[in-house]
């Protein structure tokens, strides 16, 4: 069976990508969010040139050459792109199998435990305690996420003391049977995020997402090795070898890989089970309500080293408009604290048509 054409649906966020055999089967995925426009583009120039006429089936292989193909251009972008190519063929195996894409990989849908993540840093502890009491009342979570310091802040905090007030803030408010997380993204440097780790370890928060420049493994192994709260990140990586170095030093307690950044499920599966064998879970980043987060329900319901939660945006079209009437059956009901990962054939997912019929289109085929 092989690839007949690759199309694109795509706004500047949200790019959706059909693949559609010579036998007429097709299945639906998506590009990484943020510039998926540009992403598009990529699909049709750099990713479908090997696809087309080729074995739509055998995503391992497609997934593995594409990069040798396109050796000059390591980078993001493609990695980016890859992954509407990725997911659409496990979409499209999953409806020809009759199996979601979780019982495709070996294991069961079933309900997993989020934590509720926040995305905001110009919101006062006091509100951003406010709204995570509203939520855990209205949807049960028992564990939240929120920001602390300056994204790629240089020690600078959002504003002065604001990362001080939020830790002592939200334990105050939730009480000590609620699980906290902290987010730093790439916030500090290696002393002061020693510093404030110590600080989230006397206040019982459990996780420390990216302290130090993601970029600077070093400084992020310093600040593991110097606390006892779990360490954790990688959800900007997208370069394999990066992710074998990040495993073997043992930078990070938690590996978080982003499905949609890293390329699609084939290379998510292959750095979780680089950490598999190094006894390294694996929470992945989720941060938004594109596919990303159905993508990562089900790698969650197959991998032996899942980590204790999904991470679920609590950001809505306040925050995220495009997030937006992009499906027309929603996957991400919540209840008691939990989602259920669709059993249905696929991602068990349809794209609503609405939204496809405002969004750019391109078509590659083969000739």
């Amino acid at each position: 069976m092989k690839i007949r054409s690759i199309e694109t649906f795509c706004t500047e966020f949200v790019g959706f990508v059909r693949v559609t055999a010579d036998s007429g089967a097709e299945g639906w995925g998506q590009v990484s969010p943020y510039n998926a426009d540009i992403t598009s583009q990529i699909v049709h120039r750099q990713i479908a040139p090997w696809a087309l006429g080729q074995d739509a089936l055998d995503i391992e292989r497609l997934i593995d050459i594409i990069p040798l193909r396109e050796h000059k251009f390591p980078g993001s972008y493609l990695c980016r792109a890859m992954c509407g190519l990725d997911t659409a063929l496990w979409d499209l195996r999953g409806k020809l199998e009759g199996k979601s894409v979780c019982a495709l990989l070996g294991g069961t849908p079933r309900p997993l435990r989020v934590y509720a993540s926040s995305m905001k840093r110009d919101i006062t502890p006091e509100d951003e305690a406010a709204r995570m009491l509203r939520l855990r009342d209205r949807h049960g979570y028992d564990a939240f996420k929120f920001r602390i310091g300056a994204e790629c802040g240089r020690d600078v905090d959002e504003w002065p003391g604001r990362t001080e007030e939020i830790v002592s803030t939200m334990r105050r408010a939730m009480g000590d049977g609620v699980v906290l997380l902290a987010d730093a993204n790439s916030g500090f440097s290696a002393k002061r995020a020693i510093a404030v780790g110590r600080m989230l370890q006397d206040h019982g928060v459990s996780h420390f997402e990216e302290p130090c420049p993601y970029w600077e493994i070093e400084q992020t192994k310093e600040v593991a090795d110097a606390l006892e709260i779990d360490v954790t990140g990688g959800e900007q990586d997208c370069i394999i070898p990066n992710w074998r170095r990040i495993i073997d030093m043992r930078a990070v307690d938690v590996i978080q890989p982003d499905v949609c950044y890293l390329g699609g499920m084939i290379r998510t599966l292959q750095v979780a089970d680089m950490a598999r064998r190094a006894n390294l879970p694996c929470t992945p980043h989720s941060a938004n309500l594109t596919m990303v987060t159905l993508f990562t329900m089900h790698l969650l319901g197959a991998i032996p080293n899942a980590g204790k939660y999904l991470e679920f945006s609590i950001e809505g079209p306040d925050y995220y408009p495009w997030q937006d009437g992009l499906f027309r059956n929603w996957p991400y009901a919540i209840r008691d604290g939990k989602v259920t990962i669709p059993s249905e054939p696929g991602w068990g997912i349809e794209i609503a048509p609405e939204w496809l019929e405002r969004a750019s289109y391109r078509q590659s085929t083969a000739t």
